[in-house]
């Protein structure tokens, strides 16, 4: 008798243990491609020096992010849109995306730390930027996301190469997951309905 007084309870208990397993949904996934990684004109030589190290980020936390698939094993020619977008669905893929990034911001500057402690510097980086999603294979524009960082790093007496190398890359990272952050929660979002 005592067991069947129980069996209410069991099957309560495990009704609110499952719920909140229902209730976070799984992330979807998408393939990205890294297309490109430029500088806003305004930029000029500063943002050209950029591009080599950007990329090599960028191309890094974009491999990274739990939600993003940077490779396609298997998958027919982008030119068969409907084999691709089969693909697509067949390997749980949301979509796939030409990704173009654009350093739109960069700015460095070496600023006293403390004028009491032995002249130490500190180095300030702020750098913003800006990604571009199109569709494959149909390239229509499908997101856009902002990032943007400020990295401040203690530097001693003078500024060497590889501290200004270590600032610029946890700038590019910092802007980039921004980044990111915003293009998935546009990408998450139900698309509009077709016009009439």
């Amino acid at each position: 008798m005592r067991s069947r007084s129980l069996f209410p309870l069991f099957v309560l208990l495990l009704g609110v243990l499952a719920g909140p397993a229902d209730a976070a949904k799984a992330k979807k996934k998408y393939f990205f491609e890294l297309a490109e990684v430029k500088a806003a004109d305004e930029l000029g030589k500063a943002g050209k020096d950029l591009i080599p190290v950007a990329q090599t980020q960028v191309g890094k936390s974009i491999a990274s992010h739990e939600q993003i698939v940077v490779t396609l094993d298997g998958a027919p020619d982008r030119g068969n849109a409907k084999a691709f977008k089969a693909y697509l669905k067949k390997k749980k893929l949301a979509g796939a995306y030409r990704v173009n990034v654009e350093l739109i911001e960069f700015e460095e500057e070496v600023e006293d730390k403390d004028d009491s402690l032995n002249k130490e510097k500190r180095l300030v980086v702020r750098l913003s930027l800006r990604t571009f999603g199109e569709t494959i294979p149909d390239r229509v524009m499908a997101f856009s996301g902002e990032g943007s960082a400020t990295v401040k790093l203690d530097i001693g007496k003078k500024l060497r190469p590889r501290d200004r190398e270590y600032a610029i890359n946890q700038a590019v990272e910092l802007a980039m997951t921004d980044a990111l952050a915003s293009s998935m929660q546009k990408l998450a979002k139900p698309p509009p309905p077709p016009k009439k």
